[in-house]
């Protein structure tokens, strides 16, 4: 019923999700501003906020995938850009551009809120799930809707089993980062070269 190709969502997912973005350095300057159990509660409260687009991902792509072929193209050539915007940027960044900084002390349900929200409020994670997404659910599968939303549940998951290990032991990784800021100018680098190339391969993917 759920028919998706599982390895390399998994191996591209965890790629992405090891990625230092927004979600990581939020929770990384929790964790070094209140310690450990702070940043696992904000990973926590991230993983939540992916379940709400899992459900937006899920009532929006189910028709687009039965549509015209049309949409579909439209719809691919949309993700594929701006997958591919997002890489380029990364590959942009430089050293003195990459600072964590921590914050006032928050209670942990208000850590956790804003994990959540940090997410669910974030517009360019609605479209980075509509065009990573469908690259894994095979091109004639009987029910597209059910594998997008078991897709994104398991990103949701395999995103708290990453990120929350990097906020329980954040407090060294942050200060090594920070004081090896070349070294994360290029963990950026490479991750924006895994995001065009998944740009381009949706960009120039056929539908079954």
């Amino acid at each position: 019923m759920i028919e998706v190709n599982w390895i390399l969502f998994v191996v591209a997912s965890l790629v992405l999700i090891a990625t230092p973005g927004q979600d990581m350095v939020l929770v990384m300057s929790r964790s070094v501003a209140q310690g450990s159990a702070a940043g696992v509660v904000t990973a926590a409260g991230v993983s939540v906020g992916l379940i709400g687009h899992t459900l937006l991902a899920t009532l929006g792509l189910g028709a687009v995938l039965r549509a015209s072929e049309l949409l579909f193209v439209l719809l691919k050539l949309v993700g594929a850009a701006y997958l591919i915007y997002v890489g380029l940027q990364l590959l942009r960044i430089r050293p003195a551009e990459l600072a964590l900084s921590g914050g006032a002390p928050k209670s942990l349900r208000r850590l956790f809120i804003d994990g959540a929200l940090s997410n669910v409020s974030n517009p360019k994670i609605a479209v980075f799930y509509l065009a990573f997404l469908p690259q894994f659910v095979h091109g004639r599968a009987e029910h597209p809707t059910l594998s997008i939303f078991a897709l994104g549940l398991a990103f949701a998951a395999l995103t708290f089993l990453v990120k929350a290990p990097v906020g329980y032991g954040a407090g060294r990784l942050s200060y090594w980062l920070r004081t090896r800021t070349r070294v994360l100018a290029w963990v950026y680098r490479a991750s924006g070269m895994v995001l065009v190339a998944l740009g381009l391969k949706l960009a120039f993917e056929r539908r079954a």
